[in-house]
């Protein structure tokens, strides 16, 4: 689905379907292309790792739409919210201490890797399913990711799993992987610049 001002709510809303289904989109974010999913969706997680041919034993990092969705999922002391209120929204990924009791699919048992993102695709997506969306780049696992949608779709190209939904954007503006800081040893440390 080509992505215009024009039919961008209509977009979120086919978007948000196939989520609710249990599918994965490609969608453009503020980093690269993404590949989105129901972080709490079992089938939809075991989707992306075959889609991506992804190790089921390399975690998946998800998006949430604010602070109060991130404390659902993760153990955030107050001084960690701080520090995350000055990095988020943006290219920041925070490896914390999971909440066991919320049931997440595809991350590991005691951390996990959020990021409140900032794209008004992606963020308008977060609002309208109120969801943990999983938000890898999307890529074949040890590919580079791309902003480049033909790049992007020539990955997928021949896979026996294939996306449910493209929302294509164009070629994005300076795209680059987020940083991603495990903020569960002190000092922090920079797992990717």
């Amino acid at each position: 689905m080509l992505l215009t001002k024009d039919n961008f709510q209509a977009a979120v809303e086919a978007a948000a379907t196939v989520i609710y289904r249990g599918g994965a989109v490609i969608a453009p974010t503020d980093t690269v292309y993404g590949l989105l999913a129901n972080a709490a969706n079992e089938k939809a997680i075991e989707k992306i790792f075959a889609a991506k041919l992804r190790p089921k034993n390399k975690p998946l990092p998800i998006f949430v739409k604010n602070m109060a969705m991130a404390k659902k999922l993760a153990k955030i002391s107050p001084a960690q919210e701080k520090f995350l209120e000055e990095k988020w929204p943006g290219k920041f990924t925070f490896r914390l201490n999971r909440k066991k009791e919320v049931k997440l699919f595809g991350i590991e048992e005691n951390t996990v890797a959020l990021r409140i993102p900032f794209h008004s695709f992606v963020n308008s997506l977060l609002e309208a399913t109120n969801l943990p969306l999983c938000g890898t780049s999307a890529n074949i696992s040890g590919r580079p990711a791309s902003g480049k949608i033909d790049a992007v779709l020539a990955q997928f190209h021949g896979n026996a799993v294939f996306p449910d939904l493209v929302i294509n954007a164009g070629d994005l503006d300076k795209p680059s992987p987020s940083t991603i800081i495990d903020l569960t040893q002190i000092p922090p440390q920079t797992i990717r610049p």
